[in-house]
């Protein structure tokens, strides 16, 4: 929330406030995934990779429009791919 935060002051609400609403929306599909039955995981984590995937696509847009530190959306995009790649290893090992 700390780079969302810093955005300019015309895309705060509308792109800044759509990442973080997928983020949550990520972080409750990763919850579900890890408390449903081995059965349904999969489900989950496909979803949670699709919002993901617009997440990471969200952060490309921010940058192109300059609207916040490069570095920061750097920082953010790593951290995506990274958290893709587990995501990626946890449904493979499904």
């Amino acid at each position: 929330m700390g780079t969302t935060a810093r955005v300019e002051k015309r895309f705060r609400y509308s792109l800044s406030g759509k990442i973080e609403e997928l983020s949550l929306s990520l972080i409750e599909l990763l919850v579900m995934a890890k408390h449903a039955p081995k059965t349904l995981k999969a489900g989950y984590l496909i979803k949670a990779i699709g919002l993901l995937e617009t997440v990471r696509l969200m952060l490309r847009l921010m940058l192109e429009l300059g609207c916040a530190e490069e570095t920061a959306v750097f920082k953010l995009q790593e951290q995506a791919a990274e958290t893709g790649r587990m995501l990626g290893g946890w449904l493979r090992s499904l």
